[in-house]
């Protein structure tokens, strides 16, 4: 054994490949996309299939595909994505699975990364029943992903790694296995199987109950895992801590603030609860708090044990610890002095640096995009904004975006404002990736339904936002070997639509008429617009 400095995102594809992983598959979404660019780079010399999928719903499915042919399997996505592969999700915990897969998970409480919403996706443990693993730190993503690949294989269930910005991001020393598997990529065979793998009534319901089964059989395995632990000391006061995930680590150095030595019970396990450790740690307690972020979801499972194991039990979590935004020391610390009856004031942070909004790169295609619909559009004009690069339309200094929710619904909602008001314009911008992604259903339900927006696709030659990774316009897989090039511009004509080009947007004065002609319209239009990140072409210069 060795030791590495490793980001969190490479600790979990070190613990990938010390597990024999043979197939993984990923959609580039921060802060999980430092796992897809290391296996893209790897993933031959290692033996592994790799690909960068389109959505994440065909990055689960190509998995499921691996693992019903006895491959082991890992997938990996930012906590949205697990929102997109839901329809699969589901169904794949009612057949189970046959080679072990393991599904990473990056939330990103405060939005660092993830402007849509600030999604916690422990959620979905309760509405798919999916075990649910929470690493602190690096080491303990390697580890955890490698034992999630014993559970999976141990009880034939994918199983959930969730991270988070803090633990994605995060450096320290690893110990690492340097005899990981090298060589070819192994070969599986799906063996046929209707009773497991089609899930159509009444087959479904007993599918249900044996996946019921199988959650009770792993939380009495969570009991006795190493993944939950307890450190410190019973105290006089009668005052412990429950908590899980990155919230460890902040509590840590709260009690080291207030030189406190109390008892902490850290789960790894956050779905199936261990509660026959939780119910004797609770037992002789009179305060505890209850460290997690965002909901209360560990708060309101310790409630309900309490009743019964210490009914005068004062639980403690979002009633000091807010469930908006990423903890800190500094939080957790304010709260410990509160129960303690402790003075503690958070210190004041002065900001000495004037605030900017984030532009983009410097040569960035997007600009005169932007400045040429500044220019040429009225106040009349719907602005459909989109998750890529161009989000950065709805900064002030642009202000053109009216709308931002999720990928490919800026034509999606378009198409429904025009239906509604049936008489404002929309012009709905997409990346390339985009398009791909999640753009191409909604292009279609506009041709159907006779709508007539304004779509602009800002191909820019690569998936940047995430770290240009490929997609299926670009040529190349996410391994490096050439493959097909799909245009956008050329399935929208298979789509239907009739008004299409493809304009390098320097040149402002064509880009500018065919805008004009466009927005008059009355069915949908679609302008590819073409020039290469800036980034790129100086990523691809260095080599």
């Amino acid at each position: 054994m060795i030791k590495k400095i490793l980001l969190g995102n490479e600790a979990i594809v070190q613990g990938a490949l010390e597990a024999g992983v043979n197939f993984v598959s990923a959609y580039p979404g921060t802060p999980s996309s430092e796992i897809g660019n290391v296996f893209s780079k790897i993933a031959k010399e290692n033996g592994v299939y790799f690909e960068f999928s389109t959505n994440e719903k065909v990055a689960l499915e190509a998995a499921i595909g691996a693992s019903f042919s006895g491959l082991k399997s890992l997938v990996a996505m930012k906590s949205f994505g697990v929102n997109v592969c839901l329809d699969s999700l589901i169904p794949l915990l009612y057949t189970g699975v046959v080679g072990p897969m393991v599904i990473i998970v990056a939330d990103d409480p405060s939005c660092w990364s993830s402007a849509q919403s600030e999604e916690n996706s422990r959620a979905f443990a309760y509405l798919a029943h999916i075990p649910i693993l929470e690493p602190a730190d690096p080491q303990e993503a390697k580890d955890f992903t490698k034992f999630a690949f014993k559970l999976s294989e141990k009880f034939k269930l994918p199983v959930i790694v969730k991270t988070t910005t803090r633990v994605a991001h995060q450096r320290m020393p690893v110990v690492i296995d340097p005899k990981v598997n090298t060589g070819t990529q192994k070969t599986g065979e799906f063996i046929k199987n209707p009773h497991q793998f089609v899930t159509m009534p009444p087959r479904v319901l007993e599918m249900k109950k044996e996946l019921l089964e199988k959650i009770e059989k792993i939380r009495d395995f969570a009991e006795k895992s190493p993944l939950n632990k307890v450190s410190g000391v019973r105290n006089t006061a009668k005052v412990g801590i429950i908590t899980s995930g990155v919230s460890y680590l902040h509590t840590l150095e709260a009690l080291k603030e207030l030189n406190l030595h109390i008892p902490v019970l850290k789960l790894g396990f956050f779905y199936p609860l261990p509660k026959k450790i939780i119910q004797p740690f609770i037992k002789k307690l009179n305060r505890v708090l209850v460290v997690e972020e965002l909901e209360g979801y560990l708060e309101k499972e310790i409630t309900a044990l309490a009743k019964d194991i210490n009914p005068k039990l004062q639980i403690f979590g979002k009633n000091l610890l807010s469930p908006i935004g990423e903890l800190n020391a500094n939080k957790i610390t304010f709260a410990l002095a509160k129960i303690l009856g402790r003075k503690y004031q958070i210190p004041e942070v002065k900001e000495i640096i004037p605030k900017r909004y984030p532009n983009p790169c410097l040569g960035c295609p997007h600009l005169l995009t932007f400045s040429i619909l500044k220019k040429l559009t009225s106040k009349n004009i719907i602005f459909g904004g989109d998750i890529g690069c161009y989000m950065l339309a709805g900064m002030p200094q642009f202000n053109l975006q009216d709308y931002l929710f999720s990928m490919g619904s800026s034509v999606g909602i378009g198409h429904g404002i025009m239906k509604a008001t049936k008489k404002q314009k929309v012009i709905a911008l997409m990346g390339d990736s985009t398009f791909f992604h999640a753009g191409i259903s909604a292009l279609i339900n506009t041709v159907f339904n006779k709508s007539s927006p304004l779509i602009i696709v800002l191909d820019n030659r690569t998936t940047a936002m995430t770290g240009h990774q490929t997609n299926p316009g670009i040529g190349k897989t996410g391994m490096g070997e050439d493959t097909a090039i799909l245009k956008p511009e050329e399935i929208a004509v298979a789509c239907g639509v009739k008004n299409i080009k493809v304009i390098d947007p320097v040149n402002i004065k064509e880009y500018e008429s065919t805008i004009k002609e466009f927005l008059n319209k009355k069915e949908v239009s679609l302008i590819v617009a073409r020039r290469i990140c800036a980034l790129l072409i100086k990523k691809q210069k260095n080599g």
